[in-house]
């Protein structure tokens, strides 16, 4: 095991009014960031910059996205000024090759997905942070495997932060009054966490579609697939913990996972 290398994170977003509470989430969040080695450069993956072909945030200064709506206007106001890097962006492009990377310069930024938990563990703002998007065209195994190739920057002096839910139905969320987690969220939320250290061919979570619960649990795979990127950069040695844990609103996993 190399223990020079940096962590990677996939953490449990939820909503994004995370960004204005304190809770059992976000205090998890903060003490990763007081405690984990201090990252030279954040890769960050979101389940919001989801596209059509592979691409990475190269320019100097990121933008806040605020990419929702009906939130208290505290919210909108909030920014998250962390400086770009462009010299990460190139050696993410250099790691995935031979793989297409497009060096996005100025439509993109930091997503609520990113930047509404690096908020939680960076404060300060002051580490560099490139935003690698997830391509909705791909299988889950191709993620997997960026995740595979994206484990040498780990080893350079780069973290990687994943952000998404292993369990997001928004149908199907309780908005108010009893917030019992959904049976098909719990089994599915254990299926995850009882599978994260399964080393061999045909990860269960790569083909994670074959557990009855996930298509309730992941109508969409765009939540899930950010968990791909960090479970390819294990070593198969490494210890893998859970911060925290836990279904808000019957059908959202808080589940966070550290390599």
């Amino acid at each position: 095991m190399n223990t020079s290398r940096m962590p990677a994170l996939f953490l449990g977003h939820g909503s994004p009014m995370n960004v204005l509470e304190e809770n059992e989430y976000t205090r998890a969040w903060r003490q990763l960031g007081e405690t984990l080695p201090r990252p030279k450069g954040i890769i960050a993956v979101s389940a919001h910059w989801y596209t059509r072909g592979t691409a990475v945030t190269a320019m100097e200064k990121p933008r806040t996205i605020h990419d929702f709506g009906g939130f208290p206007q505290a919210l909108f106001d909030t920014q998250y000024p962390a400086p770009g890097s462009p010299e990460l962006a190139e050696r993410i492009q250099q790691a995935l090759a031979p793989l297409p990377v497009i060096a996005d310069h100025e439509q993109w930024g930091f997503d609520h997905g990113s930047w509404g938990v690096l908020i939680k563990m960076y404060p300060d703002a002051d580490i560099p942070v490139v935003q690698l998007s997830v391509d909705g065209t791909q299988p889950a195994e191709y993620h997997y495997q960026v995740g595979t190739k994206l484990a040498a920057l780990r080893d350079e002096g780069y973290m990687i932060v994943a952000s998404g839910n292993v369990v997001h139905n928004l149908r199907m969320v309780k908005w108010d009054g009893d917030a019992t987690p959904y049976d098909w969220a719990v089994s599915f939320n254990q299926f995850v966490k009882g599978n994260l250290n399964y080393q061999g061919d045909n990860h269960p979570l790569v083909d994670f579609m074959q557990h009855k619960g996930a298509a309730l649990s992941n109508p969409t795979p765009d939540h899930f697939l950010p968990l791909l990127y960090v479970l390819g950069s294990w070593d198969g040695q490494e210890p893998i913990t859970v911060p925290v844990d836990g279904i808000v609103m019957g059908a959202l996993s808080m589940l966070s996972v550290q390599v």
